[in-house]
């Protein structure tokens, strides 16, 4: 591996650290650190994302059900993403990552289709649908 890759890992590293910490630290619910979302700000209505960062935040408190709650969508993501993370970082460090995992593209096209529909249904004011609302399942 050259020395501007481990670099740029080293950077990475700290920086995910810095915003773990920040992320654990302070509430994106009550500290105004954080930006609301911008479709929200815009229409009202709540995006796919809405609620992640306070379900990282609950999450990194241990706090599992009310992080489900807000974004479960968000939270089941998670290791999937994380496996991404150390495969890349393992990538740059010994120039192999862990074995990929290849999905279809019919896959990928049904994942993009459910998280339109996720964002669909977490607007509609009625039950069950409100449930999907952030926060919705603590109700």
């Amino acid at each position: 591996m050259n020395p501007p890759d481990r670099a740029r890992l080293v950077v990475l590293i700290i920086a995910a650290w810095a915003a773990l910490a920040a992320l654990r630290i302070f509430d994106p619910a009550t500290s105004g650190l954080f930006p609301p979302c911008p479709i929200r700000a815009l229409t009202g209505w709540y995006c796919p994302g809405c609620g992640s960062l306070r379900a990282f935040h609950q999450l990194l408190h241990g706090n599992l059900r009310v992080a489900f709650a807000l974004n479960p969508f968000a939270v089941t993501s998670l290791p999937f993403l994380a496996y991404a993370m150390l495969s890349h970082a393992l990538r740059i460090l010994r120039g192999r990552g862990l074995p990929m995992i290849v999905l279809p593209g019919a896959a990928i096209r049904m994942m993009a289709v459910a998280i339109v529909v996720f964002g669909i249904l977490r607007n509609i004011p009625l039950y069950p649908f409100n449930l999907l609302a952030p926060g919705g399942l603590l109700r």
